[in-house]
Parts: structure tokens; sequence; C-alpha cells
């Protein structure tokens, strides 16, 4: 999983925190998303899933290994023959 953030989008509504708090963190001074976790545990899957799915401001990006290697393996490399 790589999870991706866009600290410039959050509005501190702390859906995140609450749902994956170890995983996500606030900022104390502006209460922006903090990324506690790139690698969180198999156990979390779902909560990073549902923070990334609560966050009003989409905030939060979360895509599967497997796609990424996916989309890698699709990747142009030019003509084959």
């Amino acid at each position: 999983m790589k999870i991706t953030l866009e600290p410039d989008r959050c509005v501190g509504a702390g859906h995140c925190v609450l749902s994956a708090p170890e995983v996500f963190d606030q900022d104390e001074a502006d209460g922006v998303v903090l990324l506690l976790d790139p690698d969180p545990a198999e156990a979390l899957v779902g909560a990073v899933h549902e923070a990334a799915d609560l966050c009003p401001a989409q905030a939060i990006l979360v895509a599967e290994a497997g796609a990424e290697a996916d989309a890698d393996a699709g990747a142009d490399t030019g003509p084959v023959a």
C-alpha cells in the first residue's frame, strides 16, 4: 500500500486520526494531517481506506502495492517484436 497525503487540501477535520490513529496524526499548530506510518500493517489496511474515504477534503490517497506494480509493468517501453 502506498499512502500519499495532500496537506494543502487538508481541512483538519480529524476523521483520519479517529479512523486510523496508528497511521495518522494532526499537526498541533494547524491540524493538518501527518503520516505516522507510511507502511502500516496488513491489519490496518481497512482503517486506512476508511480514513481516506471519510476525508472531506480528499487529502489522503491510497494505492495498493499490486496496482503500482501493474501500472509500472504496463508502462510503454517501446515496440514489442
